[in-house]
């Protein structure tokens, strides 16, 4: 039952990381947009600089949890590569556990505060011509460490299984 959960979830953020990566395609026309109004009319919009920096926030906070299921984080890989799949599996169980879920706990606890207080002042941005619902991108912060979390279980349970077979 353990493995169809670490699979599903898998699943999951793998759909999820395919349907945002196209947010970058989006980020690139958008850059292209801000590029042409400097350049051709001498102005740029707020909402514009704006929403550049949710969408690339977004890639980042969600793409996580995408490129962690992918193995393309970042790994000091000194002495890991040199290690057998049951030692690497150790090591991967061991700062998982003590690393990447107290942090993403951490993250989530006082993310979804920091959320929750900008929805109740209906936040907004600051500057004339801004985003409104500045909450939006404050809960994608929340949700991103849950993917973030979830993967760190299904990764979890994937060693545990390359721990229990005989190779």
């Amino acid at each position: 039952m353990l493995y169809r959960i670490s699979n599903w979830i898998s699943q999951c953020n793998r759909w999820i990381g395919e349907k945002v990566s196209w947010f970058s395609l989006v980020l690139v026309i958008l850059i292209c947009l801000d590029v042409l109004f400097r350049y051709l009319f001498a102005s740029t919009q707020t909402w514009i600089i704006e929403l550049e920096w949710h969408i690339f926030s977004l890639l980042f906070l969600i793409g996580a949890s995408y490129a962690f299921l992918e193995n393309e984080h970042v790994r000091v890989d000194v002495f890991y590569n040199n290690y057998t799949s049951k030692t690497k599996a150790r090591f991967d169980i061991f700062f998982t556990i003590i690393l990447l879920i107290p942090w993403c706990i951490v993250i989530i606890k006082t993310s979804y505060q920091y959320a929750v207080n900008s929805f109740y002042m209906n936040e907004a941005s600051p500057n004339p011509g801004g985003l409104p619902a500045r909450y939006i991108i404050k809960f994608a912060i929340c949700f991103g460490f849950i993917l973030l979390l979830a993967q760190a279980i299904a990764f979890i349970i994937d060693r545990i299984k390359t721990l229990k077979s005989d190779v």
